[in-house]
Parts: C-alpha cells; sequence; structure tokens
C-alpha cells in the first residue's frame, strides 16, 4: 500500500474570512497549528466547485486562529468564495519521517489484524486523546484500538498495508 509521493494530503479547511483584503481564516489540521504555513502551494478543493492552486502570501496566528492571506485573493468576496474548501498539500512537501513515525495520513486505509492473522477491519481515522492516539478500525463492527507501539500496536508495514495488534477481536 506504500502511497505515490505526489498523492495530495488535508491539512486544514478554510473556515472563514477576516476583513475586507483576502484574508482567510484556517482550520489547521497540522500540529502546531501554525505549521500548516510551512506548505506552499496550497490546493484549495470544495465539493462540487474547480479546483483551484494558490501559493501562501502571508500567514500568521490571529489570537486563536489561523489566518492566510493567499496569492490572487485580494478582496472580501473572493475569499468568501473559499469557505468551506479543504487545504491540500502535496505528500511530498512532508519532510521524511523517522523509522518507526509515521504521518496519520500513511495509517489511513490500511488493514488491522490480530497476531493470529484476524482481520478486524480497516483504519477509518485517528483520534489525539491526549494520553495516546487511537485508531479507529471500522469492519464489522467499529473498533477505538490505542496507538501504544510496542503494546498494543505490534508492527505497522506500510508496504504490505497492514497493522499487526495485540487485540481481542471479541473485544
Amino acid at each position: 500500500m506504500t502511497e505515490s509521493r505526489n498523492k495530495t494530503i488535508v491539512v486544514g479547511r478554510i473556515s472563514g474570512v477576516l476583513g475586507v483584503k483576502g484574508w482567510v481564516k484556517v482550520y489547521s489540521y497540522t500540529d502546531p497549528k501554525e505549521n500548516i504555513f510551512n506548505y506552499s502551494p496550497w490546493t484549495l478543493i470544495k465539493k462540487g466547485e474547480e479546483v483551484r492552486t494558490y501559493q501562501v502570501a502571508d500567514g500568521k496566528l490571529h489570537g486563536k486562529t489561523v489566518v492566510a492571506r493567499l496569492e490572487e485573493v485580494t478582496d472580501r468576496s473572493q475569499a468568501e468564495s473559499l469557505i468551506g474548501s479543504d487545504v491540500h498539500i502535496l505528500k511530498s512537501q512532508l519532510s521524511a519521517v523517522e523509522e518507526g513515525e509515521y504521518y496519520w495520513s500513511d495509517l489511513i486505509g490500511m488493514a488491522v489484524e490480530t497476531a493470529e492473522g484476524v482481520r478486524l477491519g480497516f483504519v477509518d481515522s485517528l483520534l489525539e486523546t491526549g494520553a495516546n492516539d487511537v485508531l479507529i478500525v471500522k469492519g464489522e463492527r467499529e473498533r477505538a484500538i490505542p496507538f501504544l507501539q510496542g503494546q498494543t500496536i505490534l508492527h505497522v508495514s506500510l508496504d504490505a498495508g497492514v497493522i499487526k495488534v495485540d487485540w481481542d477481536p471479541e473485544f
């Protein structure tokens, strides 16, 4: 299941506008949230509308909000038309990770199996709980499996697209 480095991933969503000069409010999925400005260009995808790519001209924290100015977006009405757009970047824009580390986007869609080979389902999403991350696995039912490497997570094979877990299939 090795993904192409040219595949896009979602790193945020345009959630509103700020002022009259085309600034947009961004709900960032990066941690910390201002890291979204490390990536440019952004490809904005809004269901049922044209896909557009913009260079990030400026970006900053504005209170608890992240705001950005995109090249070619110069007024409030242009900015308003972008509300609801998902912010995509090329996966190749991400820095390489160390052995045993993964971007969440790498894990989405991977099969999850017990050490004995019982298929539990596929990773639908991940949750950040504060204590540890949690895999949301959907199969014949939904399971929440703590992402604790060396404990519940026995092995992650990106090439095979399989995560081996120490988990009771009846739980």
